[in-house]
């Protein structure tokens, strides 16, 4: 299969793809299916670094297979939510971080990790959340760091997850 852009962009050369297939394409429509697949294959890869590297599904030296496939999902689930959060911050970053964190998790996130610049009005949208998650992995948010990757977002989950747990039971202690 053979796909080329129609015009050349002004700022990067045009898309030429020569993509080889065994599925069947028949048509135009079947072939922009093909490359809209193709097109995700790079998030797939994103998604399976963050198993290896964030989860280390490799790691795990569990005795059956039952176990691991039992973990494996499980990781997939929290995989999955450190990818969808990068992606939303990506795509939507001004959209309300109840899109993707619970109340629990931002109002930890408002005590644990103060905002930068005091006499800045405090902005509550979802990359301001996103920032507070990747500093308490380690992002240190610099003026010229890129954006927070995928490993620091994970240890910052981690620790967001761990630090939830503690509130949530020092609340029911209290209750009780």
């Amino acid at each position: 299969m053979y796909a080329r852009e129609p015009d050349q962009p002004e700022n990067r050369p045009r898309i030429d793809w020569k993509i080889a297939t065994d599925l069947p394409v028949t048509d135009t429509a079947s072939a922009v299916e093909k490359l809209r697949w193709y097109a995700m294959r790079w998030r797939v890869e994103e998604f399976h670094k963050i198993m290896k590297s964030g989860c280390k599904v490799e790691a795990a030296r569990l005795r059956t297979a039952e176990r691991l496939v039992k973990l494996i999902a499980v990781l997939c689930i929290v995989g999955w939510r450190v990818f969808w959060l990068r992606m939303m911050n990506r795509v939507v970053p001004d959209a309300e971080p109840g899109v993707a964190l619970t109340g629990i998790e931002t109002a930890v996130l408002d005590r644990v990790v103060p905002d930068r610049g005091s006499n800045q009005p405090r902005i509550r949208d979802l990359a301001s959340y996103v920032r507070k998650i990747a500093r308490l992995g380690g992002w240190l948010a610099r003026a010229g760091d890129p954006p927070p990757g995928d490993r620091v977002l994970w240890r910052g989950m981690t620790r967001l997850t761990d630090i939830v747990l503690g509130a949530t039971l020092t609340l029911d202690d209290v209750g009780n």
